[in-house]
């Protein structure tokens, strides 16, 4: 090529040829978008003067291209045919590039926006884990407080038919908002899952699941095995579960009954009482 060239000076297809090599270059070791690639090499091949072509390349490091593009005495504005051609592909190249700067400052995880070798989900979102951490024994003070709560959350209120309390998960019964003939049966394993109907009883009446007095049930609780005659050391887990169910007492609507009931391999039996902890009945085991 001539040493005095100048951003004028009228391209050749060797001119072009050299370009698109540098091009070749830049998207082999990552500074090019494929898209951005064919953008660029597009304009090249039609492009007028030496001028569109540096305007394509200026912003590239080109050192190791295997060719070298001329050193331009002066730069002058694009003329003649195919000119504007020329700006509009290097207008394009810009917003290109801009583009894809804006979206790997958003969700990019690469060293530059024009590398494309990682997840860009992977970038750090400053979003700290949320843990939930569900009450999992169920009968302890902090269990059965905390799945009063978790069906508060879930539901928006303490109301249901009845409500059986293992140590480690529980059932409940509500009412089914669709059809008053029938109750909605939750489970609950560190969470409520999708309920199942069945069909509702005349015995099913709508109380508030949570009127009772939570540390005195706790300790009916504990205390269970040895007031219906069984030894402690004989209860193993899952051997002992609570249900909460309405008073069938004329005399207290909306008051609950409750009831323990213990079984072990010597025998079994209940105790009953009221919301308050005031015993009702005593059931001893079957020894």
């Amino acid at each position: 090529m001539a040493t005095r060239q100048t951003a004028g000076t009228r391209a050749k297809d060797s001119d072009r040829n050299n370009t698109c090599q540098v091009l070749d270059s830049a998207l082999s070791d990552g500074q090019l978008s494929m898209e951005e690639h064919r953008t660029r090499v597009a304009a090249a091949t039609t492009a007028a003067t030496l001028g569109d072509l540096q305007r394509l390349v200026d912003d590239l490091q080109n050192d190791d291209a295997p060719v070298q593009m001329p050193d331009l005495k002066k730069p002058l504005p694009m003329a003649g045919r195919g000119s504007g051609w020329g700006m509009r592909a290097a207008v394009a190249g810009v917003l290109v590039v801009l583009g894809i700067a804006i979206g790997w400052g958003l969700y990019g995880n690469t060293p530059s926006p024009l590398s494309f070798t990682s997840d860009p989900g992977a970038k750090s979102d400053g979003i700290p884990a949320k843990v939930i951490t569900p009450p999992k024994q169920l009968q302890s003070l902090g269990g059965l407080t905390g799945l009063l709560e978790q069906m508060r959350q879930r539901f928006g209120d303490t109301m249901g038919y009845g409500l059986t309390i293992y140590p480690d998960y529980a059932v409940l019964y509500r009412a089914d908002p669709t059809d008053d003939r029938r109750k909605l049966n939750y489970t609950y394993r560190g969470g409520f899952d999708d309920p199942y109907p069945s069909t509702k009883s005349s015995e099913d009446v709508l109380v508030d699941l949570s009127a009772f007095d939570v540390k005195t049930t706790v300790g009916l609780l504990r205390g269970a095995p040895e007031m219906v005659g069984l030894q402690q050391k004989d209860v193993k887990p899952g051997d002992t579960y609570l249900t909460i169910d309405p008073s069938r007492d004329v005399l207290t609507p909306g008051a609950l009954t409750l009831r323990v009931s213990v079984s072990t391999d010597f025998g079994s039996g209940a105790i009953t009482f009221a919301g308050d902890g005031t015993l009702k009945r005593v059931d001893p085991a079957d020894v």
